[in-house]
């Protein structure tokens, strides 16, 4: 096969103008010929750096930004992961205390006189008040203008609350212990809120922030009945008077704590949550009786009411235990409904007030007469219608011809003059006849606590006999410049009743915890005052003034009982000035007689309208609350004789 050669393809002749001729002859111009044209130059080229320079600066820019970046990462993620960590959960996690239920208190039946209902806190997250959460400038406004009519509070003060200084609270307490039916009110406007803000943009659910932690409410079933006793519970949830402070750290038990994440207010689920379970306070089973108090209670309230008077108190005793069966003050107050009760009638005025106790306190004069076998029930003593002793001038309530009486007598119808008489026997001198009646003074509990630990409780006063002013030599073995409450009171008699031995009070007979396992108190101190057979002389004695006709106390007779008792009725020191105005009206006493179960102690101060004598105004409250307490107890009369001791002799 024949190769052909490369060859290039032949070029197309395009026609255009003539080329000049090469040689040096001019063509002629003609009619067609134009003037010849100049070519263009072309455009200076600009000639550009290296770009490489700028590209290493940006890549080193972008090198260095990037190093920082990972060296923050770094920073937080392994350096102070901790710390961020720890940040990140306080602003997401939120903790709430979880309030331990109280517990209860009952009477010696068991019968309700304090307990815990169900009761919310009504708290807040300032944060989600703010313009950023609200999109609104006055979200605690709104929101203190809807909470402050349910809750009872001015809006200022919930306006203070929802924005605080410090702009990262988290926590708030708007109101404590509120019922059931506030939280419900305000979770029922929560929820109309939410519903028209979901349908209407422009409405804002003001109260988003508003939550609630279950706590509990302390109620008091029988509202002021043992008032004095129970005390309350203070804003806090402490007690703030009688056995509620007294035991507060038994009743109150341990709170516990809820940690759990938060977003927008509510809990978020899947985060999970730590919770401290609270334990509950101990239950307190008190010595009292619910119907006997309610008895006192009314009786001394009816009775200071009529007689007008500034205050009074009623305390029922078991004479074997010392357990106290009551202790009723009036006025008194609702532990409830704390805004209602008067600052002086909130405490315990039956061992708060210190007063002097007048003729009720001459039979420990007599205890120490016969203890020391001076004297016995029938030994005579000539009374005088006046007696001068140091500066003063003694007499008895009421003026009379000289009496001729026994030192029964003496003691039935309440002689000043007779009992000056017999406690002078005590001692060769007066000085000495002093030091022995302050020792019988002090053993009857005169000048100590009574044993009960009760919050603001008085000892009284009992001055040292070296002490004792020339008139209070002879005024205090009737009952006048000396001081006691109306517990050491009681106590006197049922140290009387009890054979001669006292037996510390006690107002709690055991606990009950979470457990609940029952614990007894500890026994109460029992201490020797006098003897059995002076117990027994002595009770007989107090018989006449209540069974024999010229005795003082016959207001208090019981039928079908032996009872015992002595009237009092003393000058009065006014707390507000320091002088003598008005009386002290009291009786004390127990019954049976012969067989000594129950004591009753009564006390009126300053009885302004009708009778002021003890016996006639105090004997009638003894018996009617003696009475009752016999029956409820079921205590049978013993239906034995009194001794009927003689009262007067014949000269």
């Amino acid at each position: 096969m024949t190769e052909v050669p490369d060859r290039e393809p032949p070029r197309r002749r395009v026609p255009g103008p003539a080329k000049p001729a090469r040689s040096g002859a001019q063509r002629r111009p003609g009619p067609a010929a134009r003037p010849a044209r100049s070519r263009p130059m072309p455009p200076a080229k600009i000639r550009l750096g290296s770009p490489r320079p700028r590209l290493r600066m940006v890549s080193l820019a972008l090198t260095l930004v990037l190093i920082a970046f990972v060296v923050r990462l770094l920073q937080v993620q392994a350096v102070d992961a901790s710390t961020y960590a720890a940040k990140a959960e306080k602003n997401r996690y939120v903790g709430y205390t979880l309030a331990a239920v109280r517990g209860g208190i009952t009477d010696r039946n068991g019968v309700a006189l304090a307990t815990s209902v169900d009761a919310y806190d009504i708290t807040a997250d300032p944060t989600l008040f703010s313009r950023e959460q609200l999109k609104i400038d006055d979200g605690p406004e709104q929101a203190a203008a809807l909470l402050a009519p349910i809750l009872g509070q001015e809006p200022e003060k919930i306006i203070k609350k929802l924005r605080p200084a410090n702009k990262n609270l988290r926590y708030t307490l708007l109101a404590s212990r509120q019922t059931p039916q506030v939280w419900k009110q305000i979770k029922d406007l929560k929820s109309a809120l939410a519903t028209k803000a979901g349908n209407d943009k422009s409405t804002v659910n003001v109260l988003a922030g508003v939550l609630s932690v279950a706590s509990s409410k302390r109620v008091y079933p029988n509202g002021d009945l043992a008032a004095g006793i129970l005390g309350w519970v203070n804003a806090d949830g402490k007690g703030g008077g009688g056995i509620e402070q007294q035991l507060n750290k038994q009743l109150s038990g341990k709170d516990g704590e809820i940690r759990y994440a938060q977003s927008g207010g509510r809990q978020v689920p899947t985060a999970g949550s730590t919770e401290t379970p609270a334990v509950p306070g101990s239950d307190v089973e008190l010595t009292i009786d619910r119907d006997i108090q309610w008895a006192a209670q009314n009786a001394i309230s009816e009775q200071v009411e009529e007689s007008r008077a500034d205050r009074g108190y009623v305390i029922v005793q078991d004479t074997r235990t010392g357990e106290i069966l009551a202790m009723a003050n009036s006025p008194g107050f609702d532990p409830n409904d704390l805004s209602a009760a008067s600052g002086e009638n909130m405490g315990n005025a039956a061992v708060q007030d210190a007063y002097e106790p007048g003729s009720t306190a001459k039979v420990m004069s007599m205890a120490a007469v016969l203890e020391e076998g001076v004297a016995t029930p029938g030994t005579h003593v000539v009374v005088p219608n006046r007696l001068h002793r140091g500066d003063r001038l003694f007499k008895d309530d009421i003026d009379h011809a000289t009496w001729f009486l026994t030192l029964n007598g003496v003691l039935a119808k309440s002689s000043n003059i007779g009992t000056i008489l017999a406690t002078g026997q005590l001692g060769r001198t007066q000085a000495q006849a002093n030091k022995v009646l302050y020792s019988y003074l002090r053993k009857f509990g005169l000048g100590s606590y009574t044993g009960l630990g009760f919050p603001g409780e008085t000892r009284g006063i009992l001055a040292a006999p070296d002490k004792w002013s020339t008139s209070q030599q002879y005024t205090i073995p009737f009952g006048q410049g000396l001081s006691l409450n109306a517990m050491q009171a009681a106590s006197i008699y049922s140290t009387i009743a009890n054979g001669g031995v006292r037996v510390e009070p006690t107002l709690v007979r055991g606990t009950k915890g979470p457990d609940g396992q029952f614990t007894d108190v500890p026994a109460p101190k029992k201490t020797r005052v006098i003897s059995a057979k002076t117990a027994k002389t002595l009770a007989q004695m107090l018989e006449s003034v209540v069974d024999d006709r010229e005795g003082t106390g016959t207001k208090a007779r019981i039928p079908g009982y032996r009872v015992a008792g002595k009237t009092g009725t003393a000058n009065r020191v006014d707390p507000a000035t320091g002088k003598y105005r008005g009386y002290t009206s009291s009786f004390a006493g127990f019954a049976p007689a012969d067989k000594p179960r129950i004591t009753v102690y009564c006390a009126i101060q300053n009885a302004t309208a009708g009778n002021y004598f003890g016996g006639q105004i105090c004997g009638p409250i003894y018996k009617k609350v003696m009475e009752f307490a016999l029956k409820t107890l079921q205590v049978p009369p013993t239906g034995a004789k009194p001794a009927k001791l003689p009262v007067s002799y014949k000269p």
